[in-house]
């Protein structure tokens, strides 16, 4: 088995294991149960993956980390839009 063809399998089974708590949370809009500072981390450590994987020019780390950034971005800011939005309700 090539090593690229190791790097495809785990983009896909890493990316696509995060989809259903994507898609759920982005649906309900429910991030009662997101850590805030643990999504900011998430999200800017796959941003960097993305900037690697670009440098190296390896397909499997661009296109996994460009789904999932997408996907993480969406819940931070939904996450960040819901505790606006409770800071505001509870003044």
């Amino acid at each position: 088995m090539s090593i690229k063809i190791i790097g495809i399998v785990a983009a896909i089974l890493t990316t696509s294991s995060f989809l259903p708590q994507a898609i759920k949370t982005i649906k309900t809009k429910d991030t009662s149960g997101i850590s805030l500072v643990m999504y900011l981390t998430f999200t800017a450590g796959v941003l960097f993956w993305l900037v690697y994987g670009i440098y190296i020019l390896d397909v499997a780390i661009i296109l996994a980390n460009s789904i999932t950034l997408v996907l993480a971005s969406i819940i931070l800011a939904c996450t960040i839009k819901n505790r606006c939005k409770s800071r505001d309700t509870s003044v």
